[in-house]
């Protein structure tokens, strides 16, 4: 009677030893160690190095469509500055919006950009841009700065006023877009 008393009592006992060696194998140090490491490597790399970014609007469409989720490369200006056509992510959360933009390099620093029926000109010259499928006749102008850079949209069929672009300074450029 005393060994199946024994008996009964290891089973459940067993039942935990299986989950736990299920969950962590043979090996739980090293389990745990390694899901440490994908941890602390995870929040690193998508927490800094490649922000994840999902597109909300259709101001950079058909180039980036709505829903549609990228990551911010956030080294790639360290060592470089932007240059003209990159997409760019914008912190713009300390202009007192709550977004993250994403947006299209079109004027360098120092430069002056007129927009007339829609035609980019920069420094009197008009800018190739064949991402843009279709333009509405937009009317403005910029001069920039030492550290401004001039952003917009790709999808320049829409309104003027219900696209948000302009001058940025550099610092506000998060980094550029991967995919």
């Amino acid at each position: 009677m005393e060994t199946e008393t024994k008996a009964a009592e290891a089973k459940p006992e067993q039942a935990v030893n299986g989950w736990a060696r299920l969950v962590v194998g043979k090996h739980p140090k090293k389990t745990l160690s390694r899901i440490a490491v994908t941890v602390i490597t995870s929040a690193v790399v998508f927490g800094f190095l490649a922000r994840p970014i999902q597109v909300v609007g259709i101001s950079m469409f058909p180039t980036y469509k709505q829903g549609q989720y990228n990551f911010i490369n956030r080294v790639s200006y360290w060592l470089a500055e932007p240059k003209r056509f990159d997409v760019v992510a914008v912190d713009v959360r300390s202009l007192g919006m709550h977004a993250v933009l994403l947006k299209r390099i079109i004027g360098m620093p120092g430069e002056k950009v007129v927009i007339t029926d829609g035609i980019v000109m920069i420094n009197g010259q008009p800018l190739d841009e064949p991402y843009v499928r279709a333009r509405f006749p937009w009317q403005e102008e910029f001069d920039l700065g030492p550290d401004e850079y001039l952003v917009i949209g790709d999808n320049r069929a829409m309104v003027q006023g219900n696209h948000t672009h302009g001058m940025v300074p550099r610092k506000f450029i998060m980094g550029k877009v991967l995919y």
